[in-house]
């Protein structure tokens, strides 16, 4: 069979990640024919990794969406070129693949004798889920339909892309096109065929939702939108991720380095945290034997020269040789750190003491000024980044916590530190691992940003920090205490800090310099391709999740119902300014309803027949 391709790409920042040419060169030993068109912009480097695998390259304006990039390569290539095919395959750049063979699929293909066929399907749904009325169609997904030559030269397929409307946002595109193409020519006597059938599933979109089992039945792609969506609806649905690229390097040849360097650069890093579940609990017994060649550093601010002796008890817990970098704020402090020092046994190699050009910034200018050689010019693996911590504005019990939460959690014993340091060393992808969101004794949760988002925003620009942001709270290193991968940092150590960038002592504040860089270092590691993880101890995971849990309940208790997707939706509707009319009403009803069930059950079914009475003259005037 003759096969002609037309594969549609697009990325806002003009890149070609790596999956696309793995894909399209996988589609090529299956169809004669590749035709990309490009809804972006492209330079000649990223331009060429597409016509490497391709016959033909057709740029054009971001218009129209998918549906108009696909009638436009049909208005390219022409009715008397398209009649040389069997077959016309379109397809995008929305999923990874292939997971599995591609010759699977064509030859279940070609075993079934109709005129379109998809890869994936949506069941119909009542009513629609993007009008709030009517049904959703059936319909094979539009990031892989396959046409046969029946229908893609006869008139029909000719008027409905001739009578295609422009395509102005993603809904559109969805009820001008992919829910609309399906029904358009079935009902006109064209047959279809999906092969991965949402028939033989439970769900309503089983690429989606289940997405595993879809994998273990052998379906050849994955979809990107899973990995970022809204983590909310992915824990309604209870979608376990994590599994899911599990399951794909360990049952089969695909390599997820794939997946992972697009997601890390278009994610946003906390809910792609959240959706994959990127936190590592490692437990305090038995020591783990790790390689002699390792090359491990700290750099240590010492700020209070006094809790030196309590910092080394802690950094003594690294299982292996390391050198020892501090810094601190005096000459008198450096003489009594390294008096404290040359009193004790301890396994580092090497000691440098170094006192700070200027009293500014704290822990961080330390970092990326006073030790940036350490990081450039040395080969380490990896870097335990530590400082003095007494949070002075806090209370004894809020700062202890806090104290012991960063140093619990990077350098508890040295059972838990060889599993941390074991975890970075089998897993080359990993390039940051910090505690989880101190929320013990602090306000953070939901607020972490506090005054610095704006400055995050300016600051990532001039660092060439293009990872979308988090908008509820930052993946962040809270208390600048971590493990890194010197590379996994590289655009902060190499930008040219100043020391009159940061803040003078005692403006040690929110929306300074100092507190932006915190926010900021994890969105700079995935930037440069690295994963960064939150890591606990056992110990310290009980003691969070119970608070969790808890805060949870009681926050969840004042609302009408436990179902937190609807909770926040409710509330953002609320919170919101300038709500519709109709926004208004159906958070109302929503309100009303959840009220009614949870508070006097026995009144809804006096209440049936009216609200559907109500119901029908409502639909009826939003139709006037």
């Amino acid at each position: 069979m003759k096969r002609l391709a037309i594969y549609l790409f697009y990325d806002s920042k003009c890149i070609v990640d790596d999956y696309i040419p793995v894909k399209l060169k996988a589609l090529k030993e299956h169809v004669d024919t590749i035709f990309v068109v490009s809804n972006s912009t492209l330079n000649s480097e990223e331009k060429n990794k597409l016509k490497a695998f391709s016959d033909f390259y057709f740029e054009r304006k971001n218009v129209g969406f998918d549906v108009w990039a696909y009638k436009d390569a049909l208005d390219q290539i022409g009715q008397k070129q398209l009649d040389e095919f069997d077959e016309v395959i379109l397809l995008n750049y929305t999923f990874f693949g292939p997971i599995y063979p591609f010759s699977e699929m064509f030859n279940w293909s070609e075993k079934n004798d109709v005129d379109f066929w998809g890869v994936s399907d949506h069941k119909e749904m009542t009513p629609n889920p993007f009008t709030g009325a009517g049904t959703l169609e059936r319909h094979i997904q539009s990031h892989f339909i396959a046409i046969r030559r029946k229908m893609f030269t006869s008139a029909d397929f000719l008027n409905y892309w001739q009578e295609m409307p422009m395509i102005s946002s993603y809904i559109d595109s969805i009820l001008n096109h992919e829910s609309r193409f399906t029904s358009y020519f079935s009902n006109k006597g064209y047959t279809f065929d999906v092969y991965c059938n949402s028939e033989t599933y439970t769900s309503d979109y089983p690429l989606f939702i289940e997405i595993n089992e879809t994998i273990k039945r052998r379906c050849p792609i994955v979809k990107r939108r899973p990995f970022f969506h809204d983590p909310i609806w992915i824990d309604k649905n209870a979608i376990d991720l994590r599994y899911t690229l599990e399951y794909i390097s360990s049952n089969t040849d695909y390599n997820v380095d794939l997946i992972l360097s697009n997601l890390l650069r278009t994610a946003k890093p906390k809910d792609l945290a959240t959706n994959l579940d990127l936190l590592k609990i490692f437990d305090s017994n038995g020591e783990v034997d790790l390689r002699a060649d390792l090359k491990v550093a700290v750099i240590a601010h010492v700020y209070y020269p006094d809790m030196i002796m309590e910092m080394m008890a802690y950094i003594e817990n690294i299982p292996c040789n390391y050198d020892l970098f501090i810094t601190t704020a005096t000459y008198e402090a450096k003489a009594k750190i390294e008096n404290q020092l040359n009193s004790i046994t301890s396994h580092f190699l090497n000691l440098d003491v170094r006192v700070v050009e200027e009293n500014r910034g704290r822990d961080i200018s330390s970092l990326f000024i006073t030790c940036n050689d350490v990081v450039l010019n040395n080969d380490y693996d990896y870097i335990c980044r530590l400082h003095s911590k007494k949070s002075p504005q806090n209370n004894i019990n809020q700062s202890e916590h806090f104290k012991k939460q960063m140093f619990d959690n990077l350098v508890l014993n040295r059972a838990y530190t060889s599993k941390l340091i074991n975890f970075l060393d089998c897993n080359p992808r990993v390039g940051f691992l910090a505690p989880s969101m101190v929320h013990i004794g602090y306000p953070t949760l939901g607020h972490a940003w506090f005054t610095n988002y704006e400055g995050s925003k300016k600051l990532a620009d001039e660092l060439d920090i293009h990872v979308p942001f988090d908008e509820i709270s930052p993946f962040a290193a809270y208390g600048t205490m971590f493990w890194f991968r010197p590379k996994s940092l590289i655009r902060l150590f190499t930008n040219s800090w100043h020391w009159a960038d940061f803040n003078a002592e005692p403006n040690h504040k929110d929306s300074s310099l100092s507190h932006i860089v915190e926010r900021l270092m994890i969105y700079a590691v995935h930037e440069s391709g690295f994963l960064a993880y939150n890591v606990m101890s056992s110990e310290m995971a009980e003691k969070n999740y119970c608070k969790l849990e808890y805060k949870s309940q009681r926050l969840l208790k004042n609302c009408f119902n436990g179902d937190v997707q609807e909770q926040i939706h409710n509330l953002q509707a609320f919170n919101s300014k300038g709500i519709s009319f109709n926004s208004w009403l159906r958070v109302t009803v929503n309100l009303a309803k959840s009220l009614i069930l949870n508070h006097a059950p026995w009144l809804s079914g006096y209440l049936k027949r009216p609200y559907r009475w109500l119901l029908k003259i409502y639909k009826k005037m939003r139709t006037v």
